[in-house]
């Protein structure tokens, strides 16, 4: 029998009321306000109201580096929640909101698959609560106020070369990457060139993502480095008046979104940071209610562990002060055998069809990428668990391989079925977590705040990517000694780089050995708290393909969304 879609699954499921959701999570009633009946928002006075209760065992889950179609983290998160009430434990998932821009690209959805998703999906997808608009409309804020300072005189003396911050757009629109503004008359503003990012690529979702409080929020909004004066000083919101406004357009989106799953497990929905140009993480806020809220906090990194687990344990768990117990690593039998450089996957487009074909040898040959990442992990301290993503296509000799592999590395592996079979389909997973949890770990973070600058990049470039060391260029090598000398030097790094490889070339298959790490460029994220090297060609408005998403999704004549995928 065919399996219904994610959006007859998401429709058909039997849900909760929020208030006995959040109940089972000791929130009370009083601490929600409902937005309709998909979603409501948690005021902060939970995180107080949580903070005498029994903390619960903390699990990041991330993956090996992934194909363009993705490991499947956020449906493994969402299955793993659910199989620990199978167990009779309580869990509670934390995941990041999904960006519009991939909904209507290429990528689609992000609220999990089959019997393991939030629910109701279009909500998710669609704007939930409006979060990803007041980080927008926040961002922009501060760009007229910028351009506005511009025309009205410039009595900061800000040097028009030196704007930093640009625009954003919760849309793929690659028109917009490089724009000139303030053509017309003098009416019209000061003309200059400028640009957009997309929404999730915004330092105001980092910084949101990664505040503690709302006083925390408002005190990186003003930090924001917006560019440089004439002198080469900073130039930061607070100068320019406009961290005040900016935050009263953030004081509903601080707070969290409680959703549930399929099965009624809560799950708590907040921010959209990118993974491979941001931090790629939920939100400290969610977590440090969740971390309260049952007996298990499952929260998903974005893509490979060298990359969204890279920023949760060095800069995630930095501000939050809390420390994982388990991780997760999800593999597919498709990610191992397009590691081992026989085939090429493209986003939008069917596997090759000699892909689909049993061969267990092709997975093994692709083993360097899952045993690298199993490293990855390690070297923080926190103990693996392997979740092998099952697809119907897959053969049980190459789940086989998978697992002997994990065998030979000494890690716990299961097979999880919980997109067709939902929290049944990761019982075995749980069990492995629940045991990895309860044995004795030994987090660390890769790298002390005195550390220079560039000596943490080379940190990560060789510990966690395996390069053999790192090339600034000119204009690297001048924004990092300007980081220092402003005082930024004592930030952790955000290195913003290819998903689709360990390396900074996403043609590297593998876990890639005798290469060096190129930082283009360096940026100076001041408010959200980091420091993000560019290293290759790195887009921060992502555009459409030959046919996006957006070209299935429609109406139908009852009024009912269709083509969600």
């Amino acid at each position: 029998m065919t399996m219904p879609n994610n959006l007859e699954i998401s429709r058909s499921a039997s849900l909760k009321p929020l208030a006995e959701v959040a109940d089972g999570m000791g929130i009370g009633a009083h601490l929600l306000e409902p937005y309709g009946r998909a979603a409501a928002k948690v005021s902060l006075e939970a995180i107080a109201e949580l903070a005498d209760r029994p903390r619960a065992k903390y699990v990041v889950v991330s993956s090996v580096t992934p194909t363009p179609l993705g490991a499947g983290k956020t449906t493994t998160s969402v299955g793993l929640g659910q199989a620990f009430g199978h167990i009779g434990k309580r869990a509670v998932i934390a995941l990041r909101q999904p960006s519009m821009g991939p909904t209507f690209g290429i990528k689609g959805g992000a609220a999990g698959g089959g019997y393991s998703q939030v629910v109701p999906m279009e909500a998710l997808n669609l704007h939930l609560t409006g979060d990803m608009h007041a980080v927008t409309a926040a961002h922009n804020l501060l760009a007229a106020m910028i351009d506005n300072h511009l025309h009205k005189g410039n009595a900061l003396s800000i040097n028009p070369h030196a704007i930093t911050w640009r625009r954003v757009l919760d849309v793929n629109d690659r028109d917009l990457r490089q724009i000139v503004t303030g053509l017309g008359g003098k009416a019209d503003g000061t003309p200059r060139q400028g640009g957009f990012d997309i929404t999730a690529a915004s330092e105001v979702m980092a910084l949101l993502a990664l505040s503690t409080s709302l006083q925390d929020l408002r005190e990186r909004l003003g930090r924001i480095v917006i560019g440089y004066d004439v002198d080469g000083k900073p130039v930061t919101a607070e100068q320019l008046k406009a961290a005040g406004a900016m935050c009263v357009i953030l004081l509903e989106a601080l707070k969290p979104n409680l959703m549930q799953t399929v099965e009624n497990t809560p799950v708590l929905i907040h921010c959209g940071p990118f993974g491979n140009i941001a931090t790629g993480n939920s939100s400290i806020i969610a977590d440090l209610i969740g971390i309260h809220a049952g007996d298990y906090l499952v929260t998903e990194a974005g893509f490979g562990a060298d990359m969204g687990a890279e920023r949760f344990f060095n800069i995630k768990c930095r501000n939050s002060g809390l420390t994982p117990d388990a991780a997760v690593l999800v593999v597919t039998v498709r990610d191992l055998k397009t590691h081992s450089g026989k085939y090429r996957v493209v986003a939008g487009k069917p596997l090759p069809e000699e892909m689909l074909a049993e061969s267990p040898d092709d997975v093994t040959a692709g083993a360097s990428n899952l045993r690298k990442q199993i490293a990855n992990i390690r070297e923080h301290g926190i103990e693996p668990v392997v979740a092998i993503n099952a697809f119907p296509s897959d053969f049980a000799s190459e789940h086989q391989s998978i697992l002997d592999i994990a065998a030979e590395e000494s890690v716990r592996a299961a097979v999880c079925t919980h997109v067709p079979d939902g929290g049944k389909g990761a019982i075995d997973l749980a069990r492995a977590v629940v045991e990895a949890c309860d044995q004795q770990n030994t987090f660390t973070t890769l790298y002390e705040d005195a550390l220079p600058l560039v000596e943490k990049i080379e940190t990560v470039a060789r510990r966690i990517y395996g390069a053999d060391g790192i090339d600034l260029s000119p204009l690297a090598e001048r924004q990092l000694a300007d980081y220092e000398r402003n005082g930024f030097g004592n930030l952790p790094v955000c290195i913003a780089k290819t998903h689709l490889s360990l390396s900074s070339d996403p043609s590297k298959k593998g876990a890639p050995t005798g290469w060096r790490l190129p930082v283009r460029e360096v940026r100076a994220s001041v408010g959200a708290g980091f420091i993000y090297p560019i290293c290759g060609d790195m887009r921060t408005m992502p555009g459409l393909s030959s046919a996006p998403a957006a070209e299935r999704i429609d109406i139908d004549d009852n009024g009912e969304i269709v083509g969600l995928a």
